[in-house]
């Protein structure tokens, strides 16, 4: 597991400072980013120190994708995973992104949604007309800080059924 990313969110080219501990001790390790059954592109490359600890700043590709959380990944030599990052969130310049997925029971004082990918969100805003088991399709803004106590809260702007 990656520690620490910092920040969570930003459109592409946001440089994003990667730090990480007790990672497997390798010759050289290298940093890239990717969804989750997309495959990863390395970005950059680095030692690691006497604990494990590899730390480094990376800017996110402007292909990064604003429908799909990406994940930080630390690579071995022979460009083995080692170590997965908490989401990314990748935002047009006005801020908002796009999920698609489906309405879930998990949230406790929010609505939750898992997308595609199976990472949970709490939402808050306008959530007229969702409700539990609804495919969902929603342009929201990413909110740093939140009442919701579960996943990664979005504020919905807008919500629509998937295409079928």
């Amino acid at each position: 597991m990656i520690q620490e990313i910092e920040p969570l969110h930003g459109t592409r080219g946001t440089l994003v400072t990667v730090y990480t501990e007790n990672l497997p001790l390798q010759a050289k390790v290298h940093v890239g980013v990717g969804a989750t059954r997309t495959g990863f592109e390395a970005l950059s490359e680095g030692e690691q120190g006497m604990w494990g600890e590899v730390s480094g700043t990376i800017a996110i590709p402007e292909t990064a994708p604003y429908d799909r959380a990406l994940l930080i990944v630390a690579f071995d030599a022979i460009f083995a995973p080692i170590g997965l990052s908490d989401p990314f969130h990748v935002t047009r310049s006005d801020g908002t992104l796009q999920r698609t997925g489906r309405i879930t029971e998990e949230g406790v004082e929010c609505l939750a949604m898992r997308d595609e990918d199976e990472f949970l969100y709490t939402l808050v805003g306008n959530l007229d007309g969702l409700s539990e088991g609804d495919p969902v399709v929603v342009e929201a803004r990413y909110v740093e800080v939140s009442a919701c106590q579960q996943g990664t809260t979005l504020e919905v702007i807008e919500s629509r059924p998937p295409p079928s």
